[in-house]
């Protein structure tokens, strides 16, 4: 933190107040030093400790992968309709990315532009001016080798809804077409933010590539809930993966492996220590920032309606799929544990029978005491305070008073809080034998 404002604020803009606090939180995840809760077998009395985690979004690799399920699971369950979903993606030229990174103001009015273009293709393919659509954004800042490449995932429902509360499923919208009225609205917004100059909006549309990117080649049938939670899945993701990521020492070198990039014919990138740090700064969301953002039918507003006016009532469950029910449970640790690691926490590794939790320790002392039992206390030595000089004494208190030294050759042992203190006697000078 201390080498970022010379070292790499000329090139990636000024260190942001969050970094700071995730990298601290991310350093305390799983220390048991922190807190844990037990977990004991009744059938056979083992007993593990699992420890607290530090629930960070779009940074902590465990943490958010429980996220990643959980959302995932929801999205399938309760928000996506039973109609086919087209997944697209919309990504920005390499000239225009350092505006993105150095104001991130930026990144919202992007999904409001891909919003926007959405919307008036679907509506205009159908001939709907009024039709309500629905999909979801996420907005990714990573590229594959971690480096800043803002583009948006979204999941788009095939179709409109109009205002009878009848479903038109909507044709493939063609590549070009898309990627030229998205173009549009980007040169469009930032020129009226004042950001890029209209020279260099007539000099990137005489490019023969002008760097926007656009995909949407996969469609997701509504049937296939495995696909579809898939899906989602990925357009959740978390920026790296710790599977990734090897560190080589000496000289903490870090390389992040990845799949193999056709341009620079290799699956791989070098970091030092701190360059690789400092580059997943910069994919850490702002305070409350909105990553996920809801559209059309999937918007809160139109969710929070739907029981009442219930807009996408017509619209026909596929056959042989069970419509899901009204309302399921949520998704528990130990579901999401098993689904994201394939074991079951809850399962005693000893007898194969059910554990469950006990105790959630969070003092600071009882967790020293329990880890120190263990031999697992990582953490420095905790001692009492110091006790306070006894108050001075008249020379005739001090002449009358009995001797406060134990009797006997040894003194006693001390206590210091918690610890037993053995003193070595005096030792005696004036009987030692000399040659």
């Amino acid at each position: 933190m201390d080498r970022y404002p010379d070292a790499y604020e000329p090139r990636l803009g000024p260190l942001r107040p969050v970094v700071s606090e995730v990298f601290g939180k991310f350093l305390q995840c799983g220390i048991l030093e922190r807190g844990f809760a037990r977990v004991r077998c009744d059938h056979c009395a083992h007993e593990y400790l699992v420890a607290f985690s530090c629930k960070g979004r779009w940074f902590c690799p465990s943490c958010h992968q429980r996220k990643v399920l959980q959302t995932a699971a929801h999205l399938v369950d309760h928000i996506l309709l039973p109609v086919p979903h087209r997944h697209v993606v919309l990504a920005l030229p390499k000239p225009l990315r350092p505006l993105f990174r150095r104001d991130r103001n930026l990144l919202r009015c992007r999904c409001t532009v891909a919003q926007q273009t959405l919307t008036q293709l679907l509506r205009t393919a159908l001939g709907l001016p009024r039709g309500r659509p629905a999909f979801l954004l996420t907005l990714h800042t990573f590229g594959e080798y971690l480096d800043f490449h803002p583009h948006i995932h979204a999941l788009v429902a095939e179709g409109l809804l109009d205002s009878e509360g009848q479903w038109h499923p909507a044709p493939e919208i063609p590549h070009g077409i898309l990627e030229s009225v998205f173009r549009d609205r980007i040169f469009a917004e930032l020129l009226r933010l004042h950001r890029i100059s209209p020279q260099l909006v007539e000099r990137m549309r005489g490019w023969k590539h002008t760097g926007f990117n656009v995909d949407a080649t996969r469609s997701v049938p509504p049937e296939n809930r495995a696909e579809r939670e898939a899906l989602c899945q990925y357009i959740l993701r978390n920026p790296f993966s710790a599977a990734k990521i090897t560190l080589e020492q000496p000289g903490d070198v870090v390389i992040y492996r990845s799949r193999l990039n056709p341009k620079i014919h290799r699956n791989f990138e070098v970091f030092a220590a701190e360059d690789f740090l400092a580059a997943l700064s910069q994919h850490i969301p702002d305070r409350g920032a909105q990553m996920i953002r809801y559209y059309g039918l999937y918007s809160n507003k139109s969710r929070g309606c739907r029981s009442r006016a219930n807009p996408a009532a017509k619209v026909a469950w596929p056959k042989g799929s069970p419509p899901p029910p009204a309302k399921l449970p949520a998704r528990k640790w130990r579901d999401l544990i098993r689904q994201a690691w394939h074991t079951d926490p809850l399962q005693c590794p000893e007898c194969g029978k059910a554990m469950r939790f006990i105790a959630l320790i969070e003092e600071p002392v009882a967790i020293e005491k329990i880890l120190r039992h263990l031999n697992l206390w990582c953490g420095p030595a905790t001692f009492a305070p110091a006790r306070s000089p006894p108050p001075p004494r008249g020379r005739d208190e001090e002449s009358e008073s009995p001797s406060s030294a134990p009797s006997g050759d040894d003194p006693a042992p001390l206590h210091d809080g918690e610890f037993l203190i053995e003193t070595s006697p005096m030792p005696d000078y004036e009987n030692v034998l000399t040659d």
